[in-house]
């Protein structure tokens, strides 16, 4: 048994916030609280829980004298050491964490809307001025310890490339169609029933998460101020049964990607979109509603992060590391590593390189093929396959391009668009390591 430390210090931590994550958090500072102080160098106390109602249900575990609807009060209350925020969304939850850190306070937060907002920037400004920590791992990809090692092990890393699944709604959903032949309307539905998805998945499926989570990651790996607006983003509510059959036929898995990646000399893309990844690639065999991360760098290679990326438990164990590391700090009178960011020089979509899959609904009847390949070469986009599907009124063609220009690829389809022979524009998506 691990005792605590005999010379014992008190931190009260107020905790604004008792969805899923808050009350797991609550139980860990309950069930631990003997390692903890010895992990962080003091008791951690809990002096408050901000909620919006003091009547909603909640866990037994949850200490009712402690419930409050004054989250400012609860902020603004000098005895408090440390803020945990656990509320989410941009207001008032902005204003509440900056109170805090304008005090003198550290603030632990898994809010990943904020932290890519425009205000995100104002508020890790404010932090380092005042010298205390903002803390954020919970906000990226639950449980897994990606900002920590982005920010600390890999800080002398001159990475390339961050590629991962973040969004464990997408996954899921991807992974019942892939593996059930099903289409998406059934698989969200079942994602639903389920708990994974919510009533409106709107920011998951159309890729508002990964965008915010995508944001935050060009800060810590590369250095640069991003917000979620800036990002390119594109979901997986046009991905159709059809679409994951050829992926799995020729090789290939569709997965939700957030990709942050250098461009040029200077420069960087920022973007979230679904993509063909080969069978072989380790992020290929990510399945349902867990995260993973893929790390590309100069020195150290290729890293692969995988876990829990969502739900009560694992990200409030990644609160909790923050949090003891927020307690570290302010005891030593330090604070984490929170180095300089610059505005990015994000490059144009259009000058995004890569190679991409491209479905078409067509007339079936002589000189087809012809003309929409006719359309592909005027804009010097090649192609590396094309798969037929079909007959009678209509046909399916499938192409797989060699690497080219994103502006290229999208003059092909506004070509494509206005041949009578294209009835529809299906599926286009990119291909992970496509030559």
């Amino acid at each position: 048994m691990t005792s605590a430390p005999t010379t014992e210090r008190t931190l009260r931590i107020a905790v604004l916030g008792c969805g899923n994550v808050g009350a797991a958090l609550v139980g860990i500072l309950q069930d631990r609280s003997d390692a903890l102080a010895v992990q962080s160098g003091a008791r951690l106390a809990i002096a408050g829980i901000a909620v919006s109602d003091l009547d909603a249900p909640r866990p037994d575990h949850v200490p009712r004298e402690l419930l409050t609807t004054d989250a400012a009060g609860l902020v603004a209350d000098p005895s408090v050491d440390v803020v945990v925020e656990l509320i989410g969304g941009l207001e008032p939850t902005g204003a509440l964490v900056r109170a805090a850190l304008d005090s003198g306070r550290p603030v632990v937060t898994a809010n990943k809307a904020l932290l890519a907002s425009p205000d995100g920037v104002a508020l890790r400004t404010l932090a380092r001025e005042r010298g205390v920590d903002l803390l954020y791992e919970a906000a990226v990809a639950g449980a897994i310890p990606l900002v920590r090692a982005l920010r600390e092990s890999l800080t002398g890393e001159r990475i390339h490339r961050v590629m991962g699944i973040v969004n464990g709604t997408t996954n899921f959903i991807l992974t019942r169609m892939g593996e059930q032949g099903a289409d998406y309307e059934s698989v969200l539905a079942e994602a639903q029933s389920l708990g994974l998805a919510e009533r409106d998945p709107t920011a998951d499926v159309e890729g508002f998460d990964a965008a915010a989570k995508a944001a935050i990651l060009a800060g810590v790996a590369f250095g640069y101020d991003v917000s979620d607006d800036a990002v390119l983003r594109e979901g997986i509510t046009g991905i159709s049964a059809d679409d994951v059959d050829f992926a799995q036929r020729a090789g290939y898995v569709i997965k939700l990607l957030a990709v942050v990646e250098r461009a040029g000399v200077d420069g960087l893309s920022v973007r979230v979109h679904p993509a063909l990844v080969p069978t072989s690639h380790p992020l290929a065999g990510v399945r349902d509603a867990f995260n993973a991360v893929f790390i590309e760098g100069e020195a150290a290679g290729e890293l692969m992060l995988y876990g829990q990326g969502a739900g009560g438990l694992p990200t409030a164990s990644a609160v909790v590391g923050d949090l003891i590391d927020a307690s570290r700090n302010l005891l030593a009178g330090t604070t984490a590593p929170a180095p300089d960011r610059q505005p990015a020089h994000l490059v144009p979509a259009a000058d995004v390189e890569g190679g991409f899959y491209v479905s078409l609904d067509v007339a079936d009847r002589p000189g087809v093929l012809g003309a929409v390949t006719t359309a592909f070469g005027d804009h010097g986009v090649s192609i590396r396959s094309v798969e037929q599907e079909g007959g009678g009124d209509g046909a399916r063609l499938v192409f797989v391009t060699h690497v080219a220009r994103e502006g290229d690829l999208r003059a092909t389809l506004a070509d494509l668009e206005g041949l009578d022979v294209v009835e529809r524009i299906g599926g286009v998506m990119r291909i992970v390591g496509a030559a």
